[in-house]
């Protein structure tokens, strides 16, 4: 087995080529081998032997000359920047557990499906248990109505006759045309109310928000036996959102 590399040599062979990434990063333009040596301090050669490697890696790529970020390093970005909003989302629902006392989702609607991003809750307000698949059901959650509430009704169809109303509880909307009236009376702000057709023992509020390009919506849970504190949750919720919708508006996307 032949030895390892002294890790020297491989810390030092990483900072040359960050430094060389970071000097193609500075030009939106792009600059040939020469230039970024000279910008990252490094030997021609060993500039070159650098550049060849990050672009044969993906990391760079080389047009005309002149090497500019590549399709791995955009991903890198991506998901860093992903990583900033999630976290961003994060902490504002964690901020309004604590100050509203309940469980706070958020949930969008992205290539034909319901998708829960984000869930805050505490042993003391439990979020509530996916016991049947959160996609699949929309039609009986507050989350799902509130989301296929703002779709347009070929894509609400298509969502529908992909996940067909059923009855997940006692009180579960039973087709789909009482369920088409229902979200037809939601108003474009109002919450949507949902009161045991997805878990007994529980009722869910949830807000639609305008804020970016897909249907997307927060939402709170409570035990049944606490019903009277939905919409005075629910309300202060909605306040909350509008203080902090510039914080939202870059992380809605998520």
């Amino acid at each position: 087995m032949p030895p390892e590399p002294h890790p020297t040599t491989l810390i030092g062979s990483v900072q040359r080529a960050m430094r060389l990434l970071e000097a193609v990063a500075a030009r939106e333009q792009g600059a040939p081998a020469k230039q970024l040596a000279r910008e990252a301090g490094l030997a021609l050669p060993t500039a070159y032997h650098l550049l060849r490697t990050l672009a044969h890696e993906g990391y760079l790529r080389r047009e005309k000359g002149l090497f500019v970020l590549g399709e791995a390093a955009e991903r890198l970005s991506s998901s860093g920047a992903q990583q900033k909003r999630r976290s961003t989302m994060n902490d504002a629902l964690a901020q309004w557990r604590d100050s509203i006392g309940v469980p706070v989702y958020y949930a969008t609607y992205r290539d034909g499906e319901i998708e829960v991003i984000c869930v805050a809750d505490s042993p003391a307000s439990p979020a509530v248990e996916e016991w049947a698949d959160f996609r699949e059901t929309g039609h009986a959650h507050a989350i799902g109505q509130c989301l296929l509430s703002q779709l347009d009704e070929k894509a609400r169809k298509d969502h529908l006759d992909r996940y067909p109303v059923q009855s997940i509880t006692p009180y579960t909307v039973r087709d789909s045309e009482s369920l088409r009236r229902r979200l037809e009376r939601a108003g474009r702000l109002e919450p949507v109310i949902e009161r045991q057709e997805y878990a007994l023992g529980t009722v869910c509020a949830a807000i639609p928000l305008t804020v970016g390009s897909c249907a997307s919506t927060m939402a709170i849970s409570l035990p049944s036996h606490q019903a009277d504190r939905l919409l005075p949750a629910v309300r202060q919720l909605q306040g909350e959102i509008g203080r902090l919708l510039g914080t939202l508006a870059v992380s809605i996307s998520i």
